[in-house]
């Protein structure tokens, strides 16, 4: 098996344990989402703790870095919450179709902040995946109908905020595994003043169901980082929208959920969308 292919198969796996972390956050019952957040963050601090110990790493950051990690951590847990938030409201695929709008919110930000101008296939790339966006949002006129998808859109958008920060940390030379252990354990401490308050107690079933979505998260980022190292970008990005058939597929048998019409068309011209978007790419570099 070739490198692209080793990529191919590592990026699907992460797609795979992702869409397992939604079915597992949605199988944890009526907890809140920054509960669940919690649990799911501080598994992924411990991975990342124990690599950094193992690589020798060490805990140390360079001055010059703190803002733009504040700045990841912060829009990271914004993101984390609202994606949980809706896995908890709609449709795991539904929640997880919104979720994958973040690389088109990169495509905005990276062009704001970063000054990497977007060419004009990307830009109309933006416009076509949001029009998506509103077959599964399926907006109405009644706004409280609509909030629970407009948090999916803002934790896509929070997570948009967060791959950009990743993205300059990477080009000052952080390593994965410091910016994953400083935003996870960002992401608990700021929510335990909540949980002080209003922690809910938890049924084992519960407390396995998190554990698992922890897990699955942390497999999710593990192999995700594989993939990247096999192949770049430009030529395994777009299987990562595997996510949304497995989120299907798992909420369909786990969760008895189908995807109506409008949703199902949301899907195809978002992933449709993506692939364009990849192949122009593609040839281009």
């Amino acid at each position: 098996m070739n490198d692209t292919k080793k990529g191919m198969l590592f990026i699907m796996m992460a797609a795979l344990f992702f869409a397992s972390m939604n079915v597992f956050v949605k199988l944890s019952g009526d907890l809140s989402s920054i509960q669940k957040s919690f649990f799911r963050n501080l598994i992924a601090a411990l991975f990342a703790f124990i690599i950094l110990i193992k690589s020798k790493e060490g805990f140390t950051y360079q001055k010059k870095d703190i803002p733009m990690l504040l700045l990841r951590s912060t829009f990271g847990t914004i993101g984390i919450l609202c994606n949980f938030y809706a896995v908890d409201h709609l449709l795991v695929s539904d929640a997880s179709m919104l979720n994958k709008l973040s690389p088109f919110f990169v495509i905005i930000f990276s062009s704001l902040f970063l000054k990497e101008k977007a060419n004009t296939i990307q830009k109309v790339t933006v416009v076509i995946a949001f029009i998506g966006s509103l077959f599964v949002i399926k907006p109405s006129i009644h706004f409280v109908s609509n909030i629970n998808s407009f948090i999916g859109v803002l934790g896509a958008m929070g997570a948009g905020i967060a791959y950009t920060c990743v993205r300059k940390l990477g080009q000052q030379g952080v390593a994965g595994a410091k910016i994953v252990f400083f935003f996870s354990l960002f992401s608990c401490l700021s929510v335990v003043p909540y949980l002080i308050f209003h922690f809910q107690p938890m049924t084992l079933q519960q407390i396995g169901c998190l554990l698992m979505a922890g897990l699955m998260a942390a497999g999710g980022q593990f192999s995700i980082t594989n993939a990247y190292t096999y192949a770049p970008a430009k030529e395994i990005s777009i299987y990562d929208y595997t996510q949304v058939i497995f989120a299907a597929l798992l909420g369909f048998f786990l969760l008895n959920q189908v995807p109506d019409v409008y949703s199902v068309i949301g899907y195809i011209i978002i992933i449709g969308v993506a692939f364009w978007n990849f192949m122009k790419q593609k040839r281009c570099v």
